[in-house]
């Protein structure tokens, strides 16, 4: 490729692994070593300038995208934080029963994330904030064709896929209420994560799976055709938690739990992952009589040149960011042609209140493909293209991951297809994103699998039918 202007290192390093131009975060913290002093509760965090918040990687609670951290939780967790006028530190644990331990040692302040209320944990816990009600839903098609089950007793007969643990031993025991009958599939493949059945439902590959509810309202952002609507377990009280010698802390989180409730950015945050569809319709070439891929082909001739690329290559980039929609605004806040994230925009150059200008998006987007190419200068042309797609679909950082899981499970971690592309998708399961090797947590990989591949495959299209 050809070498673009320099860009601030700082700049870059923020771009493309989700830090901040002070630093990147840890998820460590000056407290983490500290002995629990006899009082830590609220005084004595805004003395200190900083609110410690314990939570878990997932789809629903904390991950990151494209460089910037996300997560309902987390977003919950910077709207309490500003209301203190403290600053929000994260820390990721690897399961419930750690983040307990964690709160209890003093490695934290607050755990932000849905966690169950029990009675064993009240003598040592607070539990505050707003009480979700949990509990499993069945996940089936709702495509007009055939009526969604109505009720348990339903599902005599029929075949439900199911990942170990809570929700086959839910299956089980449902299925012994009812007097059997039902046909359990237990899904003990480590490669298969809950996204994976919830997506096979929606395809029609499988009727049925069993997750989780907020799960399930997540997933139907992405694929519209599935019903939801039928519980299969009890609820469960659920919320956030102080320790117990935290009274002020506990207070101070109820009482901004319920202002907050009918905030905007409550409601914005609710909408980005409960209610926003993630997909993005598409349309066909403008004008195959006239070789026209989009209003903006000279645009993608003129910049594909800085770095050597097809400009039919950049504009099945553009489509399948956008479908060429310059006011586009992705659930996740990229905008524009190229649908940058807003730190990635600020950080390549693109003048603030430009987002929506097709040139400088365009510009914008070529100066960070160029940046992220160059991480993978010891990968063979042909193959970085494809590495250097998967990195503006999901951050480096993800893709890292999944080179690292690639070379320690015998694949190649210089090639993406059948390769690298596995294990991506394994990124948003546990085992996979807690592995030692992963430095950057949980990721849904399969829009990045999906991404590269759709991008791919409709350049050849273009080659074929668009002259170059």
């Amino acid at each position: 490729m050809k070498q673009g202007k320099a860009i601030p290192v700082l700049l870059l390093l923020a771009a493309l692994l989700g830090c901040t131009v002070w630093g990147c975060k840890k998820h460590k913290h000056a407290h983490d070593n500290r002995i629990p002093a006899a009082v830590h509760d609220l005084p004595q965090i805004k003395d200190s300038g900083e609110l410690v918040v314990l939570t878990l990687y997932s789809s629903t609670t904390y991950f990151n995208y494209r460089g910037q951290e996300m997560g309902f939780q987390y977003e919950l967790s910077q709207q309490f934080a500003q209301s203190l006028g403290v600053k929000l530190s994260i820390k990721v644990a690897r399961s419930a029963k750690e983040l307990i331990r964690q709160l209890k040692a003093g490695e934290g302040d607050l755990i932000a994330y849905n966690l169950p209320i029990t009675k064993e944990q009240k003598d040592s816990l607070l539990y505050c904030g707003n009480e979700a009600i949990t509990h499993q839903v069945l996940v089936q098609r709702s495509n007009g064709r055939t009526k969604p089950l109505k009720d348990v007793t339903e599902l005599i007969g029929k075949e439900v896929y199911v990942k170990p643990w809570k929700y086959y031993e839910r299956m089980v025991n449902l299925n012994q209420e009812l007097g059997g009958g039902i046909h359990i599939r237990r899904v003990d493949n480590d490669s298969i994560s809950l996204e994976d059945l919830i997506e096979d439902v929606s395809r029609g590959n499988i009727a049925y799976t069993v997750v989780d509810n907020d799960i399930a309202k997540l997933n139907k952002t992405y694929y519209p055709n599935l019903n939801i609507d039928l519980p299969v377990s009890f609820d469960q009280r659920a919320s956030w938690a102080v320790r117990a010698d935290c009274p002020q802390l506990a207070e101070a989180v109820n009482r901004w739990a319920a202002e907050n409730s009918t905030s905007p950015a409550y409601t914005a945050s609710m909408k980005r992952y409960f209610e926003i569809s993630k997909s993005i319709p598409h349309s066909p070439i403008l004008s195959l009589r006239e070789g026209k891929i989009s209003h903006y082909d000279e645009l993608f001739k003129k910049y594909a040149k800085r770095i050597d690329w097809d400009w039919r290559l950049l504009a099945s980039l553009a489509y399948t960011e956008s479908n060429f929609d310059t006011t586009a605004v992705s659930w996740a806040g990229a905008e524009g042609l190229m649908q940058l994230m807003p730190r990635t925009a600020h950080a390549m150059g693109l003048p603030e209140g430009m987002e929506k200008n097709p040139e400088e998006s365009i510009k914008a987007a070529v100066k960070y493909l160029e940046l992220t190419a160059r991480s993978f200068d010891n990968i063979p042309e042909e193959e970085r293209i494809n590495f250097t797609l998967a990195s503006y679909n999901s951050g480096i950082g993800h893709v890292l991951d999944a080179m690292a899981l690639a070379e320690k499970y015998g694949s190649n971690k210089y090639v993406w297809r059948d390769n690298v592309e596995k294990y991506i998708l394994l990124k948003s399961n546990e085992e996979y994103f807690t592995d030692p090797v992963c430095k950057h947590g949980y990721f849904r990989g399969r829009e990045t699998y999906n991404f590269v591949r759709d991008i791919m495959n409709r350049y050849e299209q273009y080659k074929k039918k668009i002259p170059e």
